[in-house]
């Protein structure tokens, strides 16, 4: 089998499966050689490796990845791949290919049965509707992970770098930063894909931190405190927190805890480094004790 990183191979494939894109699926396959090289380079893919692939497709990358890495775990959602991937990924007896959703894949059990339950890398081509659940289904997992190299929408990839005073700048770009260090690897135009996405991609490395770069005394708390200070980004963060259902958190507390910080209470969210979020999250939780700290998502 020919790899399938050209337009003309892609194509062909299509043409012979009578496949037909599915819109629900987000699917747009990188027919760009020099691009899908960059992404297995990025990834720092060796025969060491055991690889997880969200969304192979037709397998074009898969193929790439194939060539580097001991194995390759590739969960696609949409049966109708499933046959064309037997074709193209025929030559590499290292591919296993899964028919499942990866929101509903249990990663750590996947990392026991499939890896010893060492580290996964990994890679992939991410649907823009659905990029932020599965990055952070990556990280709150808390399965065996120790670099995500993923291509996204350029806007998306540059949140996940933004930091305080941007209008970019949110839950996503914090909870990244919290749990790894991210990098813009490479640029990917619309035109490299079949069929062409309505804006660009960026291929951006998240290296895993072994320990998170703030400490703070429940995780679950910080992220549901930074989930309501972006929720209504134009009202103050005292104003936000204290509308924030489930948070139990009021207006004054908020406020208070803010002083204590030495920091106005007419701020808002944007302005707050992950540093100062999570001290605000743990003395808000000083101020509760030990009520309502249990994690929730």
């Amino acid at each position: 089998m020919e790899k399938l990183g050209t337009p003309s191979n892609t194509l062909e494939i299509l043409r012979k499966y009578g496949f037909h894109f599915q819109k629900k699926y987000g699917q747009n396959f990188l027919v760009d050689p020099d691009k899908l090289e960059a992404i297995v380079d990025a990834a720092d893919v060796g025969e060491e490796d055991c690889v997880l692939e969200i969304g192979p497709g037709i397998g074009t990358l898969t193929q790439y990845l194939a060539e580097r890495a001991g194995s390759v775990i590739a969960v696609e959602i949409d049966k109708a791949l499933i046959p064309i991937l037997g074709d193209t990924l025929a030559d590499h007896p290292n591919v296993t290919v899964i028919n499942e959703d990866i929101l509903k894949v249990d990663i750590a059990r996947l990392s026991r049965e499939k890896n010893e339950g060492r580290p996964f890398k990994v890679v992939a081509n991410l649907p823009y509707y659905i990029t932020t659940p599965i990055i952070m289904k990556l990280f709150e997992s808390h399965a065996p992970i120790d670099l995500i190299t993923i291509m996204v929408q350029t806007e998306v990839a540059e949140r996940m770098q933004e930091g305080p005073g941007s209008k970019e700048y949110g839950a996503l770009s914090l909870a990244v930063q919290y749990y790894s260090k991210p990098e813009i690897v490479a640029h990917v135009p619309a035109e490299c894909f079949i069929p062409a996405p309505k804006v660009g991609s960026s291929v951006i490395r998240l290296t895993r931190y072994e320990t998170p770069p703030v400490k703070v005394r429940d995780e679950a708390f910080l992220f549901r405190l930074i989930r309501a200070s972006f929720n209504q980004r134009r009202k103050t963060l005292t104003n936000g927190l204290g509308n924030a259902e489930g948070l139990d958190v009021t207006k004054a507390e908020a406020a208070e805890a803010l002083r204590e910080l030495g920091i106005s209470e007419n701020v808002r969210g944007e302005a707050l480094s992950l540093e100062q979020f999570a001290r605000l999250a743990d003395v808000l939780l000083e101020k509760k004790k030990p009520v309502g700290t249990k994690a929730l998502e």
